[in-house]
């Protein structure tokens, strides 16, 4: 069956919402990049990118919901996207159950077992 970038981008949310390291794991790409969301840091092996899903998926109440009308792709070549929108995360920390969106942006080469390249999510900030 033919992969495509939403299909992708729902089967990261399954792996969240299912908690489901394995699922989440093979949709990265050896290569791959992740700029996450509850992370300062650049996460470029499948080492750092196990160890951030394994803490963030030991979170209870841990949900992502994405803004179907705020998703975009954007086709590069035949093969390559670039996907992007808005979700909404609920996730308790330290016993408070928090609810914010997040802006995410996936390149994802639907061609690959692996699809995601890269991955950027961040937390959207106030306005001022």
């Amino acid at each position: 069956m033919k992969q495509t970038p939403k299909g992708i981008l729902k089967r990261w949310c399954d792996g969240i919402n299912k908690k489901r390291l394995g699922d989440l794991l093979r949709l990265y790409n050896n290569e791959a990049e992740l700029l996450p969301t509850f992370s300062n840091r650049r996460l470029n092996s499948s080492d750092e990118i196990k160890k951030y899903f394994e803490r963030l998926l030991a979170c209870k109440k841990l949900s992502v919901d994405v803004h179907d009308r705020t998703v975009c792709v954007l086709k590069t070549s035949d093969t390559v996207c670039v996907v992007s929108g808005i979700y909404l995360w609920k996730i308790e920390m330290e016993k408070e159950l928090l609810h914010f969106e997040a802006r995410f942006t996936m390149v994802v080469d639907v061609r690959l077992s692996a699809p995601v390249l890269h991955h950027h999510s961040s937390q959207i900030p106030r306005m001022l």
